[in-house]
């Protein structure tokens, strides 16, 4: 067994606070020594694979484990006006402590099971509310400022192969060592974060080894379906071939929005996602092209009726008043990644959803465009470190900016009035 230690540090210079946050993710592993990655950031499941070189023994069982500790500061800021989602003016700090256990073991050639525990807790700023794009990627597991332990992860997944050709997979959390037919049928059941499948990419993913900006971290225009911890219960089905990943999932919606409690009624309320993924080499260096849809149907209200019942009754306008079973949000995003050189790399999102329709599982952003650079250690010996920069614009649609300035309230943000603007970082 051998532990590994990565430290990351960021800096948001756009935002009215300065962030520095070292953490650290240990991880113990069964059978297998890990070798450091060729270029910066984790490399998505289905673009690691190789043709194997030789028979790969199918690993058994592995076993992981991480704990990430974030700290945050910002200082006094101008504020000319208050409300109850404002992010404060006066001097705040944040932490947020997780760590989970990862455990997989395959109970045939084609199925294999994964079980992670994990222990949360923390306070962000303000209660994590005034930033749409949060600077604390690990908040979104934090229900309380008291650790406490949960079910994170609880699934079964099984391959359909087609064919004779095979990949080999490395032994990493949440995956065993091991071959699996090129072309497959995969399908998952069971307990997850819809982003361990969906909007993945090998630079800008991970909130504890890469950027910690929620709108980095993912697509913050993809309102996945998730509890408060950022997980749910659903399927997922995949087929892939050596170029191309076609995936559908879905997923329970929360009762409320950024609710810790789940709508059984899963045929008339849940999150739909589709995402095709196209895989490339330029040269010598792979790249991935993926384009995401997604449809939400929930017990959520609209903008423009709150804003009308508001004006009925001489009140701010309150979305929770126009809520309707049933509801539904549409979005689409674009994700792509290139390698540049072998320690260089390139990334980008794009989101966009309706804008009309309450936010309700992930963040209260309707337009995104993020961008960065990641560069590994390779070039002064720590192959192991990981430099990387990154822009995000997170903004919103007219009528969701409308609303906020008459003085609604979203889960997360919610000044009272609000000037708009979008959040840059």
């Amino acid at each position: 067994m051998r532990a590994l230690r990565k430290s990351t540090w960021a800096i948001f210079p756009c935002l009215p606070y300065l962030v520095l946050g070292p953490f650290v993710a240990p991880a113990l592993l069964h059978s297998q020594e890990q070798n450091p990655p060729a270029q910066g950031g984790e490399i998505p499941r289905q673009q690691e694979n190789k043709q194997p070189e030789a028979s790969v023994e199918n690993q058994r069982w592995n076993l992981f484990w991480q704990a990430t500790s974030i700290g945050q500061y910002h200082g006094t800021f101008n504020s000319p006006y208050k409300g109850p989602f404002s992010l404060q003016d006066y001097p705040e700090r944040d932490v947020s402590l997780t760590t989970t256990l990862f455990f997989g073991i395959r109970l045939d050639q084609n199925t294999q099971f994964y079980f992670n525990p994990e222990i949360a807790g923390g306070r962000g700023f303000s209660g994590v509310n005034g930033l749409a794009n949060s600077s604390n990627g690990e908040l979104p597991r934090v229900a309380s400022a008291t650790p406490k332990p949960y079910i994170a992860r609880l699934y079964l997944t099984h391959d359909f192969g087609f064919g004779s050709k095979k990949e080999s997979f490395e032994s990493e959390e949440n995956q065993l060592a091991g071959e699996r037919p090129e072309t497959r049928y995969t399908i998952t059941v069971g307990r997850f974060t819809l982003t361990d499948f969906f909007d993945n990419n090998r630079y800008s993913h991970d909130p504890r080894t890469q950027f910690m900006g929620w709108a980095v971290m993912y697509n913050g225009g993809w309102d996945y379906p998730a509890d408060v911890r950022g997980y749910t219960w659903g399927w997922v089905h995949e087929f892939h071939t050596a170029n191309w990943s076609f995936r559908y999932g879905s997923g329970a919606m929360p009762r409320v929005a950024n609710g810790l409690r789940f709508d059984r009624r899963i045929l008339e309320n849940r999150g739909d996602v589709w995402e095709q993924e196209h895989r490339h080499t330029f040269g010598t260096h792979p790249g991935a092209i993926r384009l995401l849809e997604y449809v939400n149907h929930a017990d959520a209200g609209t903008y423009a009726e709150a804003i009308q019942l508001g004006k009925q009754t001489g009140t701010a306008p309150d979305i929770t008043a126009t809520r309707r079973p049933g509801t539904m949000k549409y979005g689409f995003g674009i994700n792509a990644e290139q390698e540049i050189t072998k320690d260089i790399g390139f990334f980008t999102r794009l989101g966009w959803n309706d804008g009309k329709t309450e936010s309700f599982a992930f963040t209260a952003i309707d337009r995104l465009a993020s961008g960065g650079i990641s560069v590994t250690g390779n070039r002064w010996r720590r192959p192991q470190d990981t430099v990387a920069t990154a822009f995000t614009a997170a903004g919103l649609s007219a009528v969701h900016a409308a609303y906020l300035a008459l003085g609604g309230n979203d889960f997360l943000i919610g000044d009272g009035k609000l000037k708009y603007g979008p959040e840059c970082s």
